[in-house]
């Protein structure tokens, strides 16, 4: 007896793991063949509501799994690509579009039989492995992952099959009333927590349901609660984020508390409704049942909150304020974790963002240099500026350097993503290096602008700031290239400016010994020479980005 009772548990989890590593490795699959895309898709979300809930519904849909969008919506809010309103909407939209596996597994899943399906399927993703000319490849683990989601189903319906015993548990659960169903929502709610998967307890509801272990009102009830537990991944993803992801996670955890609240204040019509929709008697249909119910419940939820979601934005931002620490002078990078739920190249666009952010300080720094020679009395105070952001940059260096440390060693980060992750990290360097020298260049500038005798509107003095000048510039377009891209001509033109900028100093320097041998102020020339030469260097800093990118 205890050793049939402890196989079944043996049984049970190990048919559960394999129908959760399957569905990880069919989200998996199809994040890695459609590349960038869906990221691209998200990020492009406007201001509409509905376009945003449609987004959340199509997303959702082909990864197989509202965890996955969700911790996609928080990094995308934390590296404000996505507002905090857009989020709510993608938000709703992927709660409806994680009801397509419930009905996946309810129309094939107890039709016909699994292995007859699930093996053929397996064996046609290994074989796409090896297409990699075609770029078809990456499809390969989601037609695997497929495979094996059907194959875990097919064990889980063998390891749940209970005896006598265990259904009349279920039934005098069941005859609680409404203790019953409340007990069945906080099961549901916990067991999605454990195992991260709202379709996975959907899965198992359905197939203990078709099995006759649970009745249509306990199996309601568990579905219901399975929206609760499936908030717990963008909880997690929220920890340490910026507080817009905090307030996205909130506004997750909110909207699916309060709509199964709402479903159980009014559960007996909700499922006479259901009943309606849906032909035969529960008990003659009752997976197609639970489908409509999961789905029905994710839509009115949907359809009810979606107009107030500016007012959700307001209420997440007020039980949520800003803290001191945010405010502060330090940098804290809003870092959402890297696990292996989600493709390695979502945390591309997260750091990108990051590293724009760095490179806007560097500009900073350039407009405090040019800003000294058009008012030589803010010398001093801009000094002072420079080195608190050269302090910042380097504290921002240090962040994104050890996040993109951890991205490269994500188990699911392929050969292009470490290479992406290695420029990332080029570039984040260069960036650091360009704000040592600007620093630097802003010390020298100080001094050489305080002198009494600087004309701000001397030859000289315009030459040096046309100089700077044209580096900001440079760098300006270089940060340009960055975000959207660059062609080669674009390249080859900065190669060009590159090459100016040298031979600038070459003319520079000429013009400046001439000086010195017609008299000139030694002092003076000697720190004119060391801006050229600290200018010359920023712009080798540039053009060394410029070929990272």
């Amino acid at each position: 007896m205890i050793l049939n009772v402890i196989s079944q548990i043996v049984g049970f989890v190990g048919s559960l793991c394999l129908l959760l590593f399957g569905m990880n490795m069919l989200s998996n699959g199809i994040q890695k063949g459609a590349g960038s895309g869906l990221q691209k898709l998200l990020g492009k979300i406007t201001g509409n509501r509905f376009y945003a809930v449609l987004t959340g519904i199509g997303v959702t849909a082909i990864i197989q799994s509202s965890g996955a969008t969700t911790v996609m919506v928080v990094s995308f809010v934390n590296a404000e690509i996505l507002t905090l309103e857009q989020a709510i909407g993608v938000i709703f939209g992927a709660n409806i579009g994680t009801t397509v596996t419930a009905w996946i597994v309810s129309l094939f899943g107890f039709s016909f039989s699994i292995a007859a399906m699930a093996i053929p399927l397996f064996g046609f993703g290994y074989i796409l492995k090896y297409f990699k000319k075609f770029k078809i490849h990456n499809f390969a683990e989601s037609f695997m992952g497929f495979a094996l989601l059907f194959m875990g189903l097919g064990l889980l319906k063998e390891s749940l099959t209970l005896g006598p015993g265990a259904s009349r548990i279920f039934a005098v659960i069941n005859g609680w009333g409404i203790g019953g169903i409340l007990l069945g929502v906080l099961l549901g709610a916990l067991i999605t927590a454990l195992i991260h998967s709202s379709s996975a307890m959907t899965a198992i509801v359905l197939t203990m349901a078709s099995n006759g272990t649970l009745s249509w009102e306990l199996s309601a009830a568990i579905v219901l609660g399975s929206n609760i537990g499936s908030t717990v991944d963008a909880v997690m993803s929220s920890f340490g984020a910026s507080v817009n992801a905090r307030r996205t996670a909130f506004v997750h955890v909110a909207f699916n508390v309060t709509g199964t609240l709402v479903a159980l204040l009014i559960f007996k019509p909700f499922l006479a409704v259901i009943d309606f929709i849906v032909p035969l008697e529960p008990a003659a249909n009752i997976t197609t049942h639970i489908a409509m119910l999961h789905t029905i419940f994710n839509i009115c939820a949907t359809a009810i909150f979606v107009p107030f979601v500016n007012q959700i934005a307001m209420i997440a931002r007020k039980v949520i304020p800003e803290t001191a620490a945010e405010q502060d002078e330090h940098y804290h990078l809003p870092a959402i974790l890297p696990h292996s739920r989600i493709s390695a190249d979502l945390y591309s666009y997260q750091i990108q963002s990051e590293i724009s952010k760095m490179s806007a300080k560097v500009m900073e720094m350039f407009d405090s240099v040019c800003n000294s020679f058009m008012n030589p009395k803010n010398a001093e105070e801009e000094n002072e500026h420079v080195k608190y952001l050269e302090n910042y940059i380097d504290e921002m260096n240090a962040a994104i350097t050890d996040f993109l440390q951890k991205c490269a060693r994500l188990p699911n980060a392929n050969h292009d993503d470490r290479v992406h992750f290695s420029d990332l990290l080029h570039i984040t360097d260069t960036l650091e290096n360009l704000s040592d020298e600007t620093c630097s260049l802003m010390h020298t500038v100080k001094k050489y602008v305080s002198n009494k005798d600087f004309n701000s509107s001397s030859l000289r003095a315009k030459e040096i700031e046309d100089y700077v000048e044209r580096v900001r510039i440079f760098f300006e377009q270089v940060c340009v290239y960055f975000t959207i891209g660059f062609t080669q001509d674009e390249k080859l033109a900065g190669e060009t400016i590159e090459q100016q900028i040298d031979e600038t100093k070459k003319e520079l320097k000429r013009a400046s010994r001439k000086r010195l041998e017609s008299g000139a102020d030694v002092k003076e020339e000697l720190q004119y020479i060391d801006i050229v030469r600290k200018v010359e260097r920023a712009g080798d800093c540039v053009y060394t980005m410029l070929q990272s990118v």
